[in-house]
């Protein structure tokens, strides 16, 4: 079942940064851009206990407490278990994202892909987030960037594992999808070759955006669009780089990153386009994508991100980001 049959809109808010990543951020900083999201009329919320050892879901689920239920999207993930057992934030091993969430909770976490943890870290983001039910779950991080080559042996269990699991319980109708939510590409390819399990959607974060999107556009999209596997965008600012900050791929931004920001920074100004709105709209472009969940610490981010969803970008720019090469050729992109 594709999941625009229950998705609000094509603009979900993503809750990592509300774990505490990159920085500290204070307790009502956080509450006030939920609040924030939701009076601008976002209804669908990402999160996982990854993100700051379940501090995002935490304070997500402090604010979403007060709100009509069937009124929101709420989706999280699996495959790490989070211990009342406590660890120092800024030793965990996190593959290429090391220091990721130092600032969040001291809470160990467990990577854990096996039928019953899955079942076990449900359980617990039901508590965090008091709420009755979750909407989506995604499998999280199976993938290079956290197990190097041992990433397959995580992609197995989890195979045999959780894949079996949530759709067990999509199809008792306990969830209403499930799917992978990774950055990168290769564990989704490998998905949608299998006969079974058959996901629902996947959340890639950071493989299809402006600066990013070569690899993905070529075989993952166009397969997961044939199979009616739908796509939500994660990460469509690229960690922040396209949107004013200074990360790329969740660390400091490489001289490269930044000149090519600072060339589809100047083209944009030329044309009289927000760099905000080049980013979300062209993530939104191709047909398989179906939302994206920018990711925000403070309530005036969010209304920027609605404002650049509705912004008027002209043909004149993405012609001339194809004829810079700055986007590849066969890449879509927004239509009038």
């Amino acid at each position: 079942m594709s999941i625009t049959s229950f998705l609000p809109g094509r603009l979900g808010f993503g809750t990592a940064p509300l774990g505490n990543m990159f920085r500290a951020i204070p307790d009502e900083e956080a509450a006030a851009t939920v609040e924030a999201a939701w009076d601008n009329g976002i209804r669908y919320f990402d999160t996982a206990p990854f993100y700051g050892a379940g501090l995002s879901e935490i304070r997500l689920g402090e604010v979403l407490a007060g709100k009509p239920r069937d009124e929101f999207v709420l989706s999280t993930k699996v495959g790490r278990v989070i211990l009342d057992e406590t660890e120092d934030p800024a030793t965990r091993d996190l593959g290429e994202k090391g220091g990721l969430f130092e600032h969040g909770r001291p809470n160990k976490i467990v990577n854990d892909y096996s039928a019953d943890a899955t079942m076990r870290s449900v359980e617990d983001s039901l508590k965090r987030l008091r709420t009755d039910r979750l909407d989506i779950v995604w499998v999280h991080d199976v993938a290079q960037d956290f197990y190097g080559d041992e990433w397959l042996a995580a992609y197995e269990t989890a195979r045999t594992g959780a894949f079996r699991v949530l759709q067990g319980l999509r199809d008792e109708g306990v969830i209403k999808a499930w799917g992978l939510g990774v950055n990168r590409v290769e564990p989704l390819e490998l998905t949608l070759d299998l006969d079974e399990p058959k996901p629902d959607a996947f959340l890639l974060a950071g493989r299809y955006t402006l600066l990013d999107h070569e690899r993905a556009s070529q075989r993952l999209l166009p397969a997961a669009e044939a199979q009616g596997v739908d796509i939500v965008v994660g990460g469509p600012y690229s960690s922040g780089v396209l949107a004013g900050g200074q990360h790329f791929e969740y660390q400091k931004a490489p001289a490269s990153i930044i000149d090519k920001v600072e060339r589809i920074k100047a083209l944009a100004a030329r044309h009289g386009v927000g760099i905000k709105a080049a980013a979300l709209q062209f993530s939104l472009a191709h047909p398989a994508v179906v939302a994206a969940i920018p990711g925000a610490t403070r309530p005036s981010r969010i209304a920027e991100d609605v404002a650049a969803l509705g912004e008027t970008v002209p043909a004149a720019f993405w012609t001339a980001l194809r004829t810079e090469g700055l986007i590849a050729r066969h890449a879509p992109v927004p239509t009038a």
